[in-house]
């Protein structure tokens, strides 16, 4: 940035995006101050560097806007679980349930964990019925991403992705 450009010559771009020809080091600088701007080498490994005149205070700001709004977007993909029994009354599930959707507006997706104890492991389909009970009642918030399966011998689960 500015003098601390080690070239001679460069590759110079206005702020408006036009380019402006290789011209010296020197001249681009000039060039920059008269605008009330910086030079910044946006290229150093091009022959000759390119060099931009732009306002590097504001540059680095939006810079730093865009990692914010990346990063934003990347929490959303938060796994949250619930944990079901094959035996879970109406009414526990309907609160399970109405979390589930509290949780994928917020958009995290969901993990739906049944587990079985004892003789419970001989009935496994209705765990899977459960599982598909649950996806049908959550259809409008979100989508079934990875179906019923069996993760141990005595867990099944299911993820749910917001729409």
């Amino acid at each position: 940035m500015n003098e601390r450009i080690r070239s001679r010559v460069v590759r110079l771009i206005s702020a408006e995006g036009e380019q402006l020809g290789i011209v010296p080091v020197r001249e681009a600088l000039n060039v920059a101050r008269d605008e009330g701007l910086d030079l910044v080498e946006v290229a150093p490994n091009s022959d000759p560097p390119v060099c931009r005149a732009m306002d590097y205070g504001k540059f680095k700001y939006q810079a730093n806007k865009r990692v914010q709004e990346a990063r934003k977007k990347t929490r959303g993909g938060q796994l949250k679980e619930i944990k079901l029994r094959p035996r879970t009354e109406d009414h526990d599930l309907g609160f399970k349930i109405r979390n589930m959707k509290k949780f994928l507006e917020q958009k995290s997706r969901v993990k739906v964990t049944i587990f079985f104890r004892g003789r419970e492991m001989a009935y496994k389909e209705a765990g899977v019925k459960l599982l598909e009970r649950v996806a049908e009642a959550i259809a409008e918030e979100g989508t079934v991403d990875q179906g019923p399966t069996q993760e141990a011998r005595n867990r099944m689960s299911m993820v749910i992705i917001p729409k």
